[in-house]
């Protein structure tokens, strides 16, 4: 196919999109600074909502709206959606009493959101706007009004939104982490919005989830040669077996395949020395109720493919979990 771009140069390409690039970056820049008060006020205002935060806008700003919706979700602050069109002909049905309303316009004259607002005021909801008009219809109807104004959009024809966009999704954005902050969203409360995802795995998925059983783990007697450690090692297949004392069934060394290798050059007859002689005292382990992901680093510091589990309170082997056990759960 012939390209579309035969009257520009590749130079002329890069300097338009630079040109983008950099008033939007200007644009961010001047909201950096508009941030006051007002902005401190919505946090508040919304962190004492009990309810959910509706969203609602056209066209681009409706976009705009679904994404900072879905943000606000995922970082502890329920929000939805509402198409204002729709809200006319019967969604209006899904406000509550509790609920808040951000209506997002950069005119601030929005046919369709301008029409809503009587019923948004009529069950006595907050309401804040979203507008680069100070004195439009929807500033005057809202509580609180942030500013969204740039002096120039990024489209060289001043038409397609694009730095104002720009500026509406990061005040988004600034809300939404200052939200999560002022509610001391942790990790694993972002994880538990996200359990499909690789950072809930990581964050939700335990040693216990996907550990060996006991009887699944190789493990020898500290009194036993190391040909009988080698049949563990080989029958149990994890290239790793651990040395107890049986006594008080405590963990107390381990040997690798890679110590196997160094013993047979390093004696004249190995299989028949006893593995307490040979083994590596003070294994790393890792207990059952920790995450799989600090199993992950553990094994990555100690540059080691298997961790032995042991119980917090007795420090009784219970299993054993290895490397390629992470990479089947999705934890790598």
């Amino acid at each position: 196919m012939e390209s579309d771009c035969n009257n520009l140069d590749n130079q002329e390409i890069i300097r338009y999109g630079r040109q983008a690039v950099a008033v939007e970056a200007a644009a961010l820049n001047e909201l950096e600074k508009r941030l006051d008060e007002r902005f401190a006020r919505t946090v508040a205002l919304i962190s004492a909502c009990r309810g959910k935060v509706v969203l609602t806008g056209i066209g681009k700003s409706g976009i705009i709206c679904r994404k900072i919706a879905a943000t606000l979700a995922s970082t502890g602050t329920p929000a939805i959606f509402l198409h204002p069109t729709e809200g006319l002909h019967g969604d209006l049905g899904i406000l509550s009493r509790d609920d808040l309303v951000i209506a997002i316009s950069y005119s601030g004259v929005t046919e369709e959101l301008i029409k809503i607002v009587p019923s948004l005021k009529r069950q006595g909801l907050p309401l804040l706007a979203f507008t680069a008009n100070a004195e439009s219809e929807l500033a005057r109807a809202s509580d609180l009004v942030l500013d969204i104004s740039t002096k120039k959009e990024a489209c060289p024809l001043g038409l397609a939104p694009t730095a104002s966009t720009t500026v509406t999704l990061a005040l988004g954005d600034a809300l939404a982490v200052a939200l999560l902050a002022a509610r001391g969203f942790k990790p694993e409360d972002f994880a538990l919005r996200h359990p499909g995802g690789t950072l809930g795995r990581r964050l939700l998925l335990k040693v216990s989830d996907i550990m060996h059983s006991l009887e699944e783990t190789p493990l020898v007697d500290h009194k036993v040669s190391l040909q009988e450690a080698l049949l563990e090692m080989t029958g149990k297949g994890f290239g790793v077996t651990g040395i107890i004392d049986t006594r008080k069934l405590r963990l107390v060394g381990v040997i690798t395949d890679g110590d196997l290798r160094r013993f047979l050059t390093r004696y004249p007859d190995p299989l028949n020395l006893p593995v307490s002689s040979l083994m590596t005292p003070d294994p790393k382990t890792i207990g059952p109720d920790e995450l799989a992901a600090t199993a992950l680093k553990r094994m990555q510091d100690a540059k080691i493919t298997s961790l032995f589990i042991l119980s917090p309170e007795t420090r009784h082997p219970l299993g054993i979990i290895h490397l390629h056990d992470l990479l089947r759960a999705g934890v790598v």
